[in-house]
């Protein structure tokens, strides 16, 4: 086991007096976390503060230092030979914070704005937010309930914002040469629209990118037929590929799209012909096509035009699902129904999340995102409701609650045929 490293104890202000007290003890965490700043890949010590709430409710932790990645791994085994094992994953590394000065209230501050019952800061919604909220919902449930019919782990990484090259990834690596299997992931990556699990995002699109650089001839615009225009030659071959329909996407995914992000050129002088051309652009592409077929499909237009070019390809993310009707989609969606009163929808929408390399490491774990409304991520003021904290916290634990009643059905030779566990049978 590699080091922890050592941070001093950060100070945490007082909540309010009229803040619920049941929402007390996950916004005091969250303020915690934000108030360190772990501006990617560096964790400053966000993942000590929650080894040091986990270790005490029978969690093993182990630190995985990797480069610059801190990554935190803690596992409660049961008992039970063949128990599951269900783990929350999040990542403790923020984005930027742009111009400190631009802010309602501090970046790392941690603060609330009392009027509006908001917590304010960086990471507050993505996803510090969400890591407060399931570890206080984790130490409710195991309140409760001592010995499990299933594992639960804690996986935090510091490298989600960043690369992603060091974090979740090779730890879910190191874990497979152990043995170590992940049978359900639940990524509190804040997933919700207008309504805390008003949306549980149940799979993603996969991502391929690509580096075209398009090759002419350097010359004076005065003589162009002493040179070739790269910027020219390539104009056909571009608007086929943004005119190319790739496929018609599933039931659950929408159809694969193609983007260009970035294109350059030109030596800055306005009389002078270009010799090359690069452009960046990207595929988020459903399950219908691979990425073989899509590489296949863009050299065979690129080739169509007569392109003299060279194309690197990024690493490709695949698309991934949990299967309908599956234990961990459906008491998710009815723990939200539980606690909130309101139904939610599966979704495959969005970016990509630390989910890909959990459905790449262990294909067939069903995975769910489930957190926090995401309309302030990454943004100015990034900020959280007291009550979603406190909401979200519930259904995490409503989630523990339903799948130890699942499990316990399945272990005593019943059949998961019910979606839907009787909420009298719960506590």
């Amino acid at each position: 086991m590699l080091p922890i490293r050592t941070v001093s104890k950060t100070m945490v202000r007082s909540v309010s007096s009229h803040i619920p007290a049941s929402a007390e003890a996950v916004t005091k965490l969250a303020q915690q976390l934000i108030r360190i700043p772990s501006i990617t890949p560096d964790d400053n010590g966000c993942q000590t503060v929650i080894r040091q709430r986990l270790e005490p409710l029978g969690f093993q932790c182990e630190t995985m230092q990797y480069q610059d990645v801190t990554n935190l791994w803690c596992l409660r085994q049961s008992p039970l030979h063949s128990a599951p094992t269900v783990a929350y994953l999040g990542h403790t590394d923020v984005v930027p914070v742009g111009p400190p000065s631009s802010w309602t209230l501090p970046p790392f501050g941690g603060q609330i704005h009392d009027q509006n019952m908001l917590l304010y800061g960086r990471g507050a919604v993505d996803m510090k937010g969400g890591i407060a909220s399931f570890v206080v919902g984790l130490e409710r449930f195991l309140q409760d309930h001592d010995s499990l019919p299933y594992s639960l782990a804690v996986l935090l990484t510091s490298d989600e914002e960043g690369d992603a090259k060091y974090g979740t990834r090779v730890v879910l690596e190191e874990l497979q040469k152990r043995g170590i299997t992940i049978d359900m992931a639940i990524i509190g990556e804040p997933s919700s629209l207008h309504q805390v699990g008003d949306v549980v995002k149940v799979g993603r699109r996969g991502s391929l990118g690509g580096t075209l650089s398009i090759i002419g001839v350097q010359g004076h615009v005065a003589y162009s037929h002493l040179a070739r225009n790269p910027i020219h030659e390539s104009l056909g071959a571009l608007k086929d590929l943004v005119d190319e329909r790739w496929d018609d996407g599933t039931t659950d995914f929408p159809p694969t799209s193609f983007q260009i992000s970035n294109i350059q050129s030109g030596t800055g002088a306005l009389n002078v012909i270009p010799g090359f051309k690069t452009v960046q652009f990207n595929f988020r592409y459903s399950p219908a096509v691979t990425d073989t077929e899509l590489k296949r499909r863009v050299h065979g237009i690129l080739d169509k035009h007569g392109l003299q070019y060279t194309l690197e390809w990024s690493e490709t993310t695949v698309p991934f699902e949990s299967a309908p009707g599956g234990e961990l989609v459906e008491q998710a969606m009815a723990s939200v129904s539980d606690v909130m009163g309101y139904s939610s929808r599966p979704c495959t929408s969005g970016g990509t999340s630390d989910g890909r390399f959990v459905a790449a490491t262990f294909p067939h774990a069903q995975i769910v995102e489930l957190g926090h409304r995401n309309e302030t991520i990454h943004k100015i003021d990034e900020c959280v409701s007291l009550k979603d904290l406190k909401d979200l916290s519930l259904i995490y634990k409503r989630l523990l609650d339903r799948l130890r009643v699942v499990e316990e059905r399945k272990q005593d030779g019943q059949e998961y045929t019910d979606h839907h566990v009787s909420v009298a049978a719960l506590p």
